[in-house]
């Protein structure tokens, strides 16, 4: 290779990092395979500088390098994981792609690269990593086990080489995703090592200082600290082989960023870490025996040292849902210190360590059912006893768990998780309602999209939004979440009720004009006619033009007519009082027309524009038959007639008792609760004197309208009656026609 292209350093480092690959390989790698890839890298930075140094100065040769060697350290020996890393970020522009590494290698070298590259993208989209989303995305795009795997070792290796970096943002950013994504990925796997190594550089770039200071002040102390362990061991090991048991026991101190952590979440100092030293015991047993060995040697250690009850763990009795096997007990130690010490078997230790039992779980990290599937699966890998059986296992993993969702990136970085099939359109109300609404596109990843255009993992969405847009109908068949269909609904109810409102008040206007005050009842019953549900829908067809509003006065007054038949005069007003007996016209404004139960001789009819009935102020309108209507004295219609013939007008009253039954309409509205009609009715069955003659309801849009006919003795029965049924959960008004 170019000696130019190398720092002195680097020319020294990268023949033994070759060198230890060769070792840890051994005859994995073929000599057409070193071959292939020392001319691909050779050619790559010779050819159009296509593998350079980035624009932090780092070599990608030694950086490729150092991350193979350490996938064989840490994971297994590969060839498909280190000819994949060497060479996948040469396939740029017409270099290399993944059909001539196919024809070069074999399909599962190509498997991996393509996997590699797939997420190569995500990187570009400074998200905010700590989101759990990037990961489940992560996830998503890597399609091989391998390539999460070989990802983490990189960020391991990066991180390695960045100390004392000098440029500083890089640093920090590097630190960061290393914190958020990277450490917890490794956690999930199980491989705590990397996890551990990880965390404690990171706080290391991110909080140098404080880092340093827990690291001078372990440092410091760590000859106290052996000796102390040894002292603390010493009386546990001589009862261990007085009880015959084989063992070893590790002491160790926690690391730096567990400490830290510990003393930011208990608001002390280093001092005050009660639980700083850790012992662990792993005994020799054979399985049939292990759980015996475990709590004789927990016996012994609480014999010694009194124990804190609240810190004991049993995961021996009944292990963690992960496989972790273990006791754990807190003890109070000498000096006063507490030593958290661990019981367990070679069996469970190599279990735990080797990532079967990763400590995510125990910790207490969430994750759902499908990705605790797929990481014990992951952990089933790298516990197989030989490196044949982990590596056929990772060729059969799959990463596709998140096939039912899409993660799409804001133009900020912030990253949503929608079901598959969303749409623009579903992006946009994710985001706010009122963007929703004035949705008029977007522009993914740069280039322009209809709001029907279906998302796809990765993409960065930037809406597109007009004032002057407005929720449709159609837009139903374009959303697929509950959210944005809810919130499209929502606005078109809200759009019929504006226009309901302005027809509404344009047709009183009509009515006005015509001098006609309009009767509900009536109004219903003509809304009805004209093959209208609801109001709603019958005052948004005269606002969008499908009703013409003197159509609707019209026959209005038709049926208005109809209705009164008779009240019509036929000749002038005079000449029918003159055609009345003396007496009838001197007393005909004076005199009181008394109706009711018994009342014989009199020629009169309950008006049904406003039925009247027992106990109600009522009024008598003479028509030109001789028969006299009964309004009540607040009817709409009476008022009309009033200003017409205030000569016909005769005063009335009840007499008796109440014994008849008449028929009365109450107007309801309200909530649409479930129950509500079996409520209503059943509180009219049970009213006395009251009976129900039907009902008929109409709901939309989370309210109802109602129309109740009932037969009923007296008005104070009604009053009584429609008091109680505002009274009904849900009921808002109730109105009588």
């Amino acid at each position: 290779m170019r000696q130019e292209y190398f720092t002195p350093e680097e020319r020294a480092l990268v023949p033994q990092l070759v060198k230890g690959l060769n070792d840890r390989l051994g005859n994995q790698l073929t000599c057409k395979d070193i071959n292939t890839v020392h001319n691909l890298i050779e050619r790559g930075i010779l050819e159009a500088g296509i593998f350079k140094r980035d624009r932090y100065g780092l070599n990608p040769v030694v950086r490729h390098l150092s991350t193979a060697l350490t996938l064989c350290d840490s994971i297994a020996p590969d060839r498909t994981m280190v000819i994949a890393t060497l060479i996948y970020n040469l396939c740029r522009g017409t270099y290399l792609d993944v059909p001539r590494i196919r024809q070069l290698f074999d399909d599962d070298i190509a498997r991996v690269v393509h996997g590699l590259l797939h997420v190569a993208p995500l990187y570009k989209k400074q998200a905010a990593v700590e989101n759990e989303n990037y990961h489940k995305l992560l996830l998503s795009f890597a399609e091989d086990v391998r390539v999460i795997l070989i990802m983490t070792v990189d960020r391991l290796a990066l991180m390695r080489t960045i100390n004392h970096h000098p440029n500083e943002k890089f640093v920090h950013d590097i630190a960061s995703e290393s914190r958020y994504l990277y450490a917890p990925l490794a956690h999930k796997l199980g491989l705590y090592a990397i996890k551990t190594e990880l965390e404690d550089t990171s706080l290391k770039y991110l909080d140098r200082k404080t880092f340093t200071k827990i690291a001078r002040r372990l440092r410091e102390t760590k000859q106290e600290r052996d000796r102390y362990i040894q002292e603390f061991v010493k009386p546990i090991e001589e009862r261990l082989n007085q009880e015959g048991l084989k063992y070893e026991l590790k002491g160790r101190t926690k690391s730096i960023n567990s400490i830290w952590q510990k003393m930011m979440k208990q608001g002390v100092d280093l001092n005050g870490i009660y639980d700083l030293f850790a012992i662990r015991i792993i005994l020799d047993a054979p399985l049939k025996d292990e759980k015996r060995a475990c709590w004789l040697a927990y016996s012994i250690v609480t014999d010694i040292y009194k124990s804190n009850p609240s810190r004991f763990k049993d995961w021996i009795t009944i292990p963690k849902s992960n496989g972790y096997e273990s006791l754990h007990t807190t003890v109070y130690g000498p000096d006063n210190k507490w030593v958290e010490v661990q019981i367990r078997t070679q069996r469970m230790d190599e279990s735990a360590e080797r990532g079967v039992a990763a400590h995510w779980r125990y910790k207490g990290i969430k994750s759902d059912g499908d990705v605790d599937k797929w990481m014990n699966e992951v952990r089933e890998m790298l516990e197989a006893s030989s490196q044949e059986g982990q590596i056929n296992m990772m060729r059969n993993m799959d990463t596709n768990l998140y096939d039912n969702e899409v993660f799409v990136f804001t133009p900020k970085g912030d990253l949503i998780r929608l079901p598959q099939g969303a749409t623009i359109l579903d992006f946009a109300y994710h985001i706010h309602s009122r963007v929703g609404s004035t949705c008029m596109g977007a522009r993914v990843d740069g280039k322009n999209q209809k709001i029907n255009y279906r998302l796809k993992s990765g993409d960065t969405v930037e809406i597109i939004t007009s004032s002057t847009q407005t929720p449709r109908l159609d837009w139903l068949n374009i959303a697929v979440t509950s959210r944005a269909r809810n919130k499209i609904k929502n606005a078109i109810n809200e759009r019929r009720a504006r226009q309901a409102q302005l027809a509404r008040e344009t047709l009183q206007r009509r009515f006005k004009n015509r001098k006609i005050e309009p009767d509900d009842a009536l109004l219903a019953r003509l809304i009805k006619k004209m093959g209208k549900k609801t109001t709603t829908e019958f005052y948004a067809a005269i606002q969008e033009g499908d009703i013409d509003v003197n159509t609707v006065v019209e026959q209005y007054e038709a049926l208005m007519a109809k209705q009164n038949e008779g009240t019509t005069v036929r000749g002038t007003a005079e000449e029918f009082v003159l055609q009345q007996p003396t007496e009838h016209k001197e007393h005909i404004n004076d005199d009181i027309l008394v109706i009711g139960e018994g009342v014989k001789g009199v020629n009169y009819k309950l008006s049904k524009c406003c039925n009247p009935i027992f106990g109600d102020k009522v009024e008598g309108f003479i028509a030109s038959d001789g028969a006299i209507k009964i309004h009540r004295s607040d009817c709409k219609n009476l008022k009309h007639l009033k200003e017409r013939y205030p000569y016909r007008i005769i005063r009335t009253r009840w007499t008796g008792k109440a014994g008849s039954q008449f028929v009365v309409t109450l107007h309801v509205l309200g909530k649409d609760d479930l129950g509500i009609v079996s409520s209503i009715t059943s509180l009219i069955n049970k009213t006395e004197n009251c009976m129900l003659r039907s009902i008929s309801i109409q709901a939309e849009g989370g309210l109802f309208e109602g129309y109740i006919s009932v037969n009923i003795s007296h008005i104070d029965l009604l009053d009584d009656l429609t008091k109680k049924i505002l009274n009904v959960k849900g009921v808002k008004q109730v109105a009588r026609m």
